[in-house]
């Protein structure tokens, strides 16, 4: 058991932080996190936490606004209790889809919650598969930024393949695929997606060769799964044996779970940086991993002031 580490966490993911919590052999802090009858949050820490190194475990996962706000309130708590510092653990990252202006008169929001955190008094952030890595930049704390890849890898190197393919669902993430690929020594493919409006998109084509061999869709997120339905069945009707999808965050937003059910693919890999509840029971191809213990790892090395980047591997 690391001394001097505190545990706390809001409603967002409990699943996770007690996983954690025991992979770390540290219990959770005591804490009040409730809500007024008009909607207004209300945090209290029941324990003494003066000179403490505090780990906030909170995703900012739906309901987005609600579990941001308690990790801002939790902050704000902390600070004022003295805690010695505050590192804000969000393994999934909310509004990081909203990273840029992709036309006039719009927020960069996910700017604007790296503000609010860092105003808080957060002092540092950990975090897993930012939507863009440059994201980081948006801090003027230090924010170490883990990737799920080491633990996805593990599940696919045990499973025997014919011909495997790693095919990245756009442009965009092909780095990550690239990357995911060399390590499994598969091949790598691209779908060329035209999005024809928010949360639709359109496959166009599948550039590279799929044809009888087993492709593995890989992607930061499945949110309504309209992407990730539709490049398996062009992927499938390429000529794969068989379609695999494998994700960090599983939002898994809307029809998600009837449009993974319905499509061609055998299995989606899923990790726990968001909770899925009854999601698991109703999605029968869904395979959930944990990342408990890279979290764990992470916040121990952090507290000891030790390399994170062998994490990376």
């Amino acid at each position: 058991m690391p001394d001097g580490i505190t545990l706390l966490t809001g409603n967002a993911n409990k699943p996770l932080a007690i996983k954690v919590s025991e992979n770390l052999g540290i219990p959770l802090t005591d804490a009040t996190v409730s809500t007024f009858s008009d909607g207004e949050i209300m945090i209290q820490i029941n324990e003494n936490i003066r000179g403490s190194d505090v780990f906030v475990i909170q995703p900012t996962c739906q309901p987005i606004n609600h579990n941001i706000m308690e990790l801002l309130l939790m902050i704000d708590a902390l600070k004022r209790a003295s805690a010695r510092r505050i590192t804000a653990v969000i393994p999934y990252y909310g509004y990081a889809r909203q990273d840029r202006k992709v036309q006039p008169r719009v927020p960069i929001s996910s700017k604007l919650i790296a503000d609010l955190l860092t105003a808080a008094g957060t002092n540092r952030i950990l975090t897993i598969d930012l939507h863009a890595a440059q994201i980081q930049g948006f801090f003027n704390i230090p924010v170490d930024h883990l990737y799920a890849a080491p633990i996805l890898h593990d599940y696919f190197k045990g499973h025997q393949f014919e011909n495997l393919v790693i095919v990245s669902p756009d442009a965009g993430g092909v780095e990550r695929a690239r990357a995911f690929a060399k390590r499994l020594k598969a091949s790598l493919a691209i779908i060329d997606k035209r999005r024809e409006a928010k949360n639709i998109s359109k496959i166009m084509n599948v550039v590279g060769d799929v044809k009888d061999r087993d492709a593995v869709i890989l992607d930061d997120m499945i949110d309504t799964a309209g992407t990730i339905s539709q490049a398996a069945d062009a992927i499938k009707g390429s000529g794969a044996r068989k379609v695999f999808a494998a994700c960090t965050h599983a939002v898994l937003s809307g029809s998600a779970v009837q449009r993974i059910n319905d499509s061609s693919l055998e299995e989606v890999i899923a990790t726990d940086t968001i909770p899925l509840g009854d999601k698991i029971h109703n999605c029968k191809k869904l395979k959930v991993l944990t990342i408990s213990a890279l979290l764990a790892e992470a916040i121990k090395r952090i507290h000891y002031e030790s390399s994170v980047s062998s994490l990376f591997h």
